[in-house]
């Protein structure tokens, strides 16, 4: 018993200090290593195995849309990053370089991709003379480099892993539909696999990506009352066509530039899933995402017949589509229910001497620890409910979290006070001034999250500086 309770003693329980239990769940779990660079993390199975499955069934939902991977290089000449003006003074502090290779000085910079707009539009510039070349729409799973002063696992992390999408089109209006298109896919997803709901809408000019004319994004909230930006959608325009002259022949043979768009995802969504969806024992995964669905732990697997019987209810869940392992260790049953809860597995099944006399098996849900016993005749009906369930339960808690920290000022003394002592969203009306955006986060801290699609009118004037309002915003404190 001593040992099975300080496993769950190793995490600092989360009311106490949210920092800790989050960087206590990452390193218990054994998601991450920290790395020899500064910055930087490694992927260890548990923490790769939740991002391949990310991987997998994110390319699932690209590819329905149309999309085709590529591969990009990882270094960008000095001159390529300089033609796009706004672009690269937006990353230009990120930005790492190599000046040396074989041991000898190169005669021009490169960068290490800190993202990869200029490499595709090189590309671009390239492959596209003809409307009939259009559209493209790629997309890359690789890792990215920017300098980051305070790093914390997924969160921000000097080196990280993504995916970036780039496309290029005829029309302004085709960029336009694929921008929006790709923020949904990033929203069904968050909904749909990780139970995360989210807030849909536009970054203020402050707040978008440099080099774009839009950006749209979709914000969580973890359990802390903290913001996180969890994907983004951009449209360029044609701006970054302009500075490297990408034209085709339109359909009257005029020469036209394209119009592009850019969206991405990374590793940082892995710690959405930690802080919306953990607890003060561990880890709790959503069974759509989890590498393991279904831990099968022997009880009293010393006698005759249990472990048997264990790796036979594996192999029938196995034929059934669940993800599932049999715990065979030399440990107590009491410490494999405590790592089983420590790693976040949604469901785990014991199987023991009496229940095998008894034609059963005893269900228990992670997150709720709900038990039940089913028939071994039902058990694979009987995991499949659960699941199904829990996956559901699990979205449902999440977004009554959200809804129940969504306040609302309209004076700043109100805003003020919200923010100080209600975390959580606050939605106010802003006038469009971006120093009104800077004066809230010099005396809050908070900063636009972004302008909700669905606007709604709570003040006829700016929360900060009262002028007449042209935009409802959601604020917040955020990672």
């Amino acid at each position: 018993m001593a040992k099975e309770k300080k496993l769950v003693e190793a995490i600092t329980p989360m009311e106490k200090d949210f920092a800790q239990w989050y960087t206590d769940v990452v390193k218990k779990a054994e998601l991450v290593n920290y790395s020899s660079v500064k910055g930087c993390m490694i992927l260890r199975p548990a923490g790769y195995a939740i991002w391949e499955n990310i991987m997998h069934q994110l390319d699932e939902r690209f590819k329905a849309t149309g999309v085709e991977n590529v591969g990009m290089p990882l270094f960008i000449p000095e001159s390529l990053l300089q033609k796009e003006k706004d672009h690269v003074e937006g990353f230009a502090p990120e930005v790492a370089w190599v000046t040396h290779m074989g041991g000898e000085k190169l005669q021009e910079r490169l960068c290490i991709r800190p993202t990869s707009e200029t490499l595709f539009c090189e590309l671009y510039k390239d492959i596209v003379q003809s409307h009939r070349d259009l559209p493209k729409v790629y997309n890359q799973w690789c890792s990215v480099v920017r300098n980051e002063k305070t790093t914390r696992p997924f969160l921000r992390t000097t080196e990280f892993w993504w995916q970036e999408g780039h496309t290029a089109h005829a029309t302004q209006e085709e960029a336009q539909e694929r921008t929006i298109q790709m923020l949904n896919v990033y929203a069904d997803f968050c909904r749909e696999v990780l139970a995360i709901p989210v807030i849909k809408g536009q970054k203020t000019d402050k707040e978008k990506f440099a080099g774009a004319e839009e950006t749209y994004t979709i914000e969580a909230l973890m359990h802390d009352g903290k913001a996180l930006q969890a994907g983004t959608s951009h449209n360029f325009g044609d701006g970054f066509a302009k500075a490297f002259g990408i034209q085709y022949s339109d359909k009257e043979n005029q020469l036209q530039y394209v119009h592009q768009t850019s969206w991405g995802m990374s590793t940082r969504i892995i710690g959405a899933l930690i802080m919306v969806h953990g607890d003060d024992s561990g880890l709790v995964l959503p069974p759509r995402i989890a590498p393991t669905q279904v831990m099968v732990i022997p009880i009293a697997q010393h006698k005759a017949g249990v472990l048997e019987k264990a790796k036979e209810l594996q192999s029938e869940l196995a034929e059934a589509g669940f993800k599932v392992k049999v715990d065979d260790s030399d440990k107590s049953p009491g410490w494999k229910f405590s790592e089983q809860e420590m790693r976040g597995i949604p469901l785990r099944v014991e199987i023991g001497p009496k229940d095998i006399e008894a034609g059963q098996a005893v269900l228990v849900r992670r997150d709720t620890r709900e038990k039940r016993i089913v028939p071994l005749t039902e058990l694979v009906s009987g995991v499949r409910e659960m699941l199904d369930a829990m996956q559901q339960d699990m979205y449902d808690r999440a977004k009554a979290h959200l809804d129940s920290h969504m306040y609302e000022a309209v004076t700043y003394d109100e805003f003020k006070d919200t923010v100080a002592n209600r975390p959580g969203f606050v939605k106010a009306m802003w006038c469009g001034d971006e120093a009104c955006e800077l004066k809230i986060k010099e005396d809050t801290t908070a900063t636009s999250r972004c302008m909700p699609f669905e606007q709604e009118k709570i003040s006829d004037v700016c929360v900060c500086c009262g002028h007449p309002a042209k935009k409802l915003v959601y604020w917040g404190k955020a990672y």
